[in-house]
């Protein structure tokens, strides 16, 4: 094992393996308390001392909190809930003053890139996106950023960042380094270990993992960076709801059983796919001809749940969209369906090649998903 997938790996030697946190985390404690914390739908509390809770969008809730100390715990820091994940990397990004320079990979995540590019028209401040596969140039654009967003592996090419360099050159800059580790989830990589300052995460995919909720949540490295966040929430008022916490709670659970299975079934896809007369590309980083597949084995656990593949046009893919059965044409990922998307068609996707499938690989047996794939590719292709 490398130092870097030691850092990774979430486990020091004394404290539990990250697969008992998920379990044993969050718990309520004591004889005859619940063994799951309870759904609190309430929005105020009777009044009591200092100490006391008051209103939930200030205060928060049991639930919360437990769901927030898993969290944390997995990524090693504070971690604060959001509405959504939209509403984490909106909070993170409200943290910029006006002026502030900010620069972001190209491969980030659709809805992210939309609001630095909002911001930017805005004049609130400038966006510059970079090859952040290309160490050397990523490295020199950042010199001069205020806010460096890193996305590893990406959405949804599944590009791989050097994640240990790019975050020093931002520390060195003086920069806020921010990490998306929605593909990866903390149990595959831990980029606050690798020099992040902030790692945000759309919990909506495989940390509820059932495709029943939206919740998002940034992990701070210090606890006052923690305590901004929380002040931003607030203010802007993007809080849980309490069934979206417990379901995230409750799914999270599950997550080591359910990546294990999925990032298996990823593999063979892959490799199958790679093998396939008909498909382009496969964007993969577990394949060992991946670009960014030496990246990966240094600095992560395992290569996700989520590949990519391209056919040879737009028209074929959305073919292959409209004609499988297991597999479920659908936006979105993390679930424990295997949703397939063509990305290209979506606003702000101008850089994905058209014929661009991403699939989130579920639960499913692998050889059910295989015999969809390939026949609505020999479908669409006459291959």
């Amino acid at each position: 094992m490398t130092p870097s997938q030691h850092r990774s790996d979430g486990h020091d030697g004394e404290a539990p393996y990250p697969e008992t946190l998920l379990v044993t985390g969050g718990r309520p404690s004591g004889a005859g308390a619940p063994l799951n914390v309870p759904i609190t739908p309430a929005s105020n509390f009777r009044t009591g001392d200092a100490a006391a809770r008051a209103y939930s969008r200030d205060d928060a809730t049991d639930g919360w909190e437990a769901l927030e100390s898993v969290i944390g715990a997995l990524e090693g820091g504070p971690a604060v809930t959001f509405a959504s994940g939209m509403a984490a990397v909106a909070a993170v990004i409200d943290l910029l003053p006006a002026g502030s320079r900010v620069v972001a990979c190209n491969d980030a995540y659709a809805g992210t890139r939309a609001l630095l590019e909002d911001g930017r028209a805005g004049g609130r401040w400038s966006a510059r996106f970079i090859d952040t596969t290309d160490t050397a140039s990523a490295v020199a654009a950042i010199a001069d950023a205020d806010l460096v967003w890193l996305e590893s592996p990406s959405n949804p090419l599944l590009e791989v960042a050097d994640l240990p360099a790019l975050c020093a050159a931002g520390r060195a800059a003086g920069a806020t380094v921010v990490v998306d580790n929605t593909f990866a989830t903390p149990l595959l990589q831990r980029p606050l270990d690798l020099g992040a300052h902030v790692v945000v995460h759309s919990a909506t995919k495989f940390m509820g993992g059932h495709s029943d909720l939206l919740l998002g949540a940034a992990i701070a490295s210090t606890q006052e960076l923690g305590e901004r966040l929380r002040e931003r929430r607030a203010l802007a008022g993007a809080t849980p709801g309490a069934l979206e916490v417990f379901l995230t709670l409750r799914g999270i659970r599950t997550l080591a059983v359910r990546l294990e299975r999925a990032q298996a079934s990823a593999g063979e896809l892959a490799r199958r796919l790679a093998a396939h007369p008909a498909v382009v590309r496969v964007r993969y980083p577990g394949l060992p001809g991946d670009p960014g597949h030496g990246r990966a084995s240094a600095q992560m656990r395992g290569f996700g749940a989520v590949l990519s593949f391209e056919l040879a046009n737009a028209a074929a893919a959305d073919h292959v969209c409209e004609t499988v059965r297991v597999v479920t044409s659908a936006t979105s990922l993390g679930g424990v369906e295997t949703t397939i998307e063509r990305r290209a068609k979506l606003p702000g996707s101008e850089h994905v090649p058209p014929g661009l499938l991403r699939v989130s690989v579920g639960v499913e047996h692998v050889e059910d998903l295989w015999r969809d794939l390939d026949a609505a590719i020999g479908s669409a292709t006459g291959r």
